[in-house]
């Protein structure tokens, strides 16, 4: 029996492994069920000769007693030794949001479609790597060195209770493994080199508490925050779209720098949904707005740091009583892997072997946790491939294609046999 033919026996297996990845809500925030999807995985590789390590991520942003940041790191080795192949993927997923025509964590089969919040981003890519592995596995109980799976918390609020925390633990110390595939969505026939970087800022701008009657006797800190808005549009939106990166981002408004306006909050909090009473009348004293700022390797953190300063500045000095605070939440560089790394190439001949096709190189819009094994663990011989149309991630009705698993996991098994057979 072939490979391929192994995988294909495999098709129920996939669909149900998928079903059970999704029915479990590991929803970030605030970070629910992660113990219980390591678990899952880490039972199932077990009993297919893996050894498993249940790891928490003590002390991690979000991590408490209440919500751990749990992790698991799955290997096999093989007969003799050689080089370590690494798939990663993200156990956790992003709110559910509104506008969905089907049940979030139902996993609902709809011809070749399983549907549910995470199928795309990415618990499809995880069970498509799974069965790649153990297929392999079963294929080539001979084979040299090592297979690891790992599935990670928090690659959606940035990875530091997951992947980083595993690479600062040596994980992916290059002397440790030394190709890593992460199974993110970027279509089956592409492969994904790196991403763009981010810079995430909040900002606030202050005021003076008043009676809403008389408000020329307190200071409005929302209208400081629009002239805030209003200047984003004037200046730094057209500037920041005149940039074109040489990246090969996808899709195409991507590959200009971009800023999104991620929340904005000014004046009393919020009530409670069972609160039916009226709002007091005050003048706002503080408005807070956060920034999602994705720039360009071509650009420099420091100079996209700058840049929003001095808008702000410009205003402390020619708007009346303006002042503000801007508080810096979290940085990521661009990262990029050469297109002739070995996973690059190896990946890369097996698209064109399994599916007849010549893939495109890409980079990704947003960051993902190649970040951490590249700058922590020095690891640049990464890039993410895996089932999934990037464009359904975080969308209502989200989906992952069956037939688009099987074709990954052939794609995973023939890189694991150009990796770790003998030649």
């Amino acid at each position: 029996m072939s490979l391929a033919t192994r995988i294909d026996t495999a098709r129920d297996d996939l669909i149900a492994l998928t079903q059970a990845l999704i029915r479990i809500p590991t929803l970030n925030p605030p970070g629910r069920y992660y113990h219980d999807i390591c678990a899952l995985v880490g039972d199932r590789l077990g009993k297919h000769g893996f050894e498993v390590q249940m790891i928490r991520a003590h002390g991690t942003p979000g991590d408490s007693d209440t919500y751990p940041r749990w992790n698991v790191v799955a290997r096999r080795d093989g007969k003799t030794p050689g080089d370590c192949v690494h798939f990663n993927s993200h156990h956790d997923v992003v709110e559910v949001g509104q506008g969905w025509t089907r049940d979030p964590f139902g996993a609902e089969i709809d011809g070749d479609k399983i549907y549910g919040r995470g199928a795309c981003d990415m618990k499809g890519g995880l069970a498509a790597s799974i069965i790649a592995a153990e297929a392999f596995a079963a294929e080539h109980p001979a084979f040299s060195g090592a297979v690891e799976i790992s599935a990670t918390a928090d690659e959606e609020s940035g990875g530091y209770g997951g992947v980083a925390y595993l690479a600062e633990q040596g994980y992916f110390d290059p002397k440790r493994v030394q190709h890593v595939i992460i199974p993110e969505p970027l279509n089956k026939d592409r492969i994904c080199l790196g991403h763009r970087g981010g810079w995430w800022a909040e900002i606030e701008t202050k005021g003076e508490i008043a009676h809403g009657s008389m408000p020329f006797l307190g200071d409005c800190a929302v209208r400081h925050m629009g002239a805030v808005l209003d200047t984003f549009e004037r200046d730094l939106f057209p500037a920041m779209a005149a940039r074109h990166t040489e990246m090969p981002v996808v899709p195409e408004g991507a590959r200009h720098s971009t800023m999104n306006i991620n929340s904005i909050h000014g004046g009393q909090p919020e009530q409670a949904e069972d609160y039916n009473g009226l709002p007091a009348h005050c003048v706002p004293d503080s408005c807070r707005i956060v920034i999602d700022r994705r720039f360009l390797v071509e650009e420099n953190v420091d100079q996209v740091r700058a840049e929003v300063v001095d808008l702000l500045e410009g205003l402390k000095s020619s708007r009346d009583r303006f002042d503000y605070e801007m508080r810096e939440l979290n940085v990521v560089l661009p990262s990029m892997t050469d297109k002739t790394a070995p996973v690059v190439e190896t990946v890369h001949a097996a698209i064109e072997a399994v599916l007849g096709v010549a893939p495109t190189y890409v980079a990704s819009p947003g960051s993902y946790d190649q970040k951490h094994i590249d700058r922590i663990g020095k690891l640049r011989n990464c890039i993410a491939y895996g089932p999934g149309e990037l464009e359904l991630a975080h969308k209502p009705d989200e989906w992952i294609g069956i037939t688009d698993m099987l074709d990954s996991a052939k794609v995973m098994g023939a890189a694991l046999e150009t990796l770790l057979l003998p030649r």
